[in-house]
């Protein structure tokens, strides 16, 4: 809002996320920040108030967070989408997912087809080989779609991908080439997968960073915000940012439009950036810090994937056999550059989906601590998905966040249980129950696109922990609606270092709301993922989830 006129909401029901107010039902508005909050007396406290009856049946809640996301999900949309479940686009479309590998290749056919140009690189997204048995994609699948063009397909994970013989021939990847993730059959030939950030480098480099550069052009970066309106999120980060200059300043000028319905807060990726600018990058990125826009995070990758079976996992390893994953950072790198940004004042937050990969995190953070002692850093555990409970112990006693992929409980919960991990560890996987018993400040995610923004869904995950399969996986690891719900603003606020801003509806903070057409406290547990959004209200700006609404 731009006027210092005060604006009064009505709602059906208020839930604040602020303990001394738990719930109301009128806010009062100015100047984009919330100037009051109580019932209808209200009026009586601001006469001169306007009155906006519009959500009077509706349930307003602080605008949700996304914590863990990715700027790439409004950039893939200009690719093909082959994942293995439905998914809707920013323009509305539903893409039906793809069952079998006739049903893929068939579609990358049609979109092969209807390229113009023969040089141009067929790029698909969304694939996961876990949903396919023990086949897994290769060149013979992929050169079908084409044996003159380029084909590459990256996987929903983001840490693998698949190519055709003509792009491995491009980029250099022959049977004499000694690089780790490049998966070799029994001949020891390419097969076309390639795992982890050194393989697919040979890729990018040949076709550029396409994918995450979709995602940050202008286009990319509305559509995101489209998705995360549709979601009820006023608030969401993209967690691997080079910072180059001209990706800021096109955030900046983003942001900067009054029209722009999404606060944006963005991590640096040291992997992602060849200039080694390091803390100066961040720092000079952090004097475009705006209300909408929000530099100052760090994020280190240390391993991959559970589903990928690239995630770093202890004894006894992966439960159908495979190999241990790898390290994106080495474990003695770690805490090397940890120290670097905790010496600078920065959060880290570190991606560490397996058990081993989350020691390496915390040791790092403990010896970083021990010789450089400080206050609040709020250091992240993104992912921590197979955290123990005395793992939750000492990120506790070390002042640490964890920040939960909740949504892998439906989304490859199943696996889990029969091949990744087996029962006994999918059942306590994104312990979220453990991690508050514990005293871990936590939130909880998506990690879009690896799974689509919706902060409901996802505090649904954690509520109920249901697989795709209806099997509840670690019911004593379930928590309460309310806790769900508080990791989905208040929380994430405070690993983003921003809860004195954002995060619950009290007195000073900015005016961002979630619309939705039921009260989560009052359905049944089951039906959280099922409430309607209307829209959304950030800094006192009315936005429909569907325009014109």
């Amino acid at each position: 809002m731009t006027s210092s006129a005060t604006i009064i909401f009505s709602a059906r029901n208020i839930l604040t996320m602020n303990p001394s107010q738990p719930q109301a039902t009128h806010v009062a508005v100015r100047d984009g920040k919330i100037l009051d909050v109580g019932d209808a007396s209200l009026f009586n406290i601001w006469p001169d108030a306007q009155t906006d009856d519009r959500f009077k049946e509706k349930v307003l809640m602080p605008g949700l967070i996304e914590a863990h996301s990715h700027l790439l999900e409004g950039g893939m949309w200009k690719f093909v989408y082959i994942g293995f479940y439905d998914r809707r686009g920013p323009d509305g479309r539903l893409w039906k997912g793809l069952k079998n590998f006739e049903a893929v290749v068939s579609r990358l056919q049609q979109a092969e087809a209807a390229l113009a140009d023969s040089d141009t690189p067929l790029l698909a997204w969304g694939f996961d080989p876990i949903y396919f048995g023990t086949q897994r994609m290769s060149i013979q699948h992929l050169d079908q779609v084409s044996t003159t063009r380029p084909v590459v397909v990256l996987h929903a994970s983001v840490h693998l991908l698949n190519v055709n013989s003509v792009m491995l021939t491009e980029a250099g990847i022959t049977a004499k080439a000694v690089i780790e993730g490049v998966t070799t059959d029994e001949d020891g030939l390419p097969t076309g997968e390639l795992r982890e950030f050194a393989a697919m480098f040979m890729i990018f480099r040949k076709i550029g960073n396409v994918f995450f550069d979709a995602g940050q052009s202008e286009e990319g970066i509305w559509n995101f915000a489209k998705l995360a309106r549709l979601a009820g999120v006023t608030t969401a980060t993209d967690l691997s940012h080079a910072l180059a200059d001209e990706t800021v300043d096109s955030l900046a000028k983003v942001t900067a439009n009054e029209d722009f319905p999404l606060r944006l807060a963005a991590a640096y990726s040291p992997m992602r950036d060849g200039s080694g600018s390091s803390v100066q990058r961040v720092k000079g990125a952090m004097r475009h810090n705006s209300d909408k826009l929000h530099f100052g995070l760090v994020k280190l990758v240390i391993d991959g994937s559970i589903q990928g079976y690239t995630a770093r996992v202890g004894w006894p390893g992966y439960h159908n056999g495979t190999p241990n994953g790898v390290w994106v950072i080495a474990p003695q790198q770690v805490r090397e550059l940890l120290l670097e940004y905790h010496r600078a004042g920065l959060s880290v937050h570190m991606h560490a989906n397996g058990d081993e990969a989350t020691d390496v995190a915390i040791d790092a953070v403990e010896s970083v601590l021990m010789e450089h002692p400080r206050w609040d850093h709020r250091h992240t555990l993104q992912h921590c998905q197979m955290a123990s409970a005395a793992q939750f112990r000492r990120m506790a006693r070390l002042g640490m966040c964890a920040n939960l992929f909740a949504n892998h409980i439906y989304y490859w919960g199943d696996a889990h249980y029969t091949s990744t991990v087996g029962p006994a560890r999918a059942e306590r996987m994104n312990a979220a129950k453990t991690a508050l018993t514990c005293g871990v400040p936590i939130s909880l995610h998506s990690d879009a696109p690896i799974t689509p923004i919706g902060p409901l869904f996802t505090a649904w995950c954690a509520v109920n922990r249901i697989t795709s399969s209806g099997r509840t996986l670690g019911q004593h690891e379930q928590i309460q609606v309310h806790e769900a719900l508080h990791a989905m603003t208040l929380g994430a606020a405070y690993t983003l270092r921003l809860d004195h801003l954002i995060g619950s509806i009290e007195i000073g903070k900015l005016a961002d709301f979630a619309v939705l057409e039921a009260d989560p406290l009052t359905i049944q547990p089951e039906d959280l993922a099922k409430i309607g959004i209307w829209g959304t209200v950030l800094g006192g700006k009315v936005f429909p989830a569907v325009e014109n609404a």
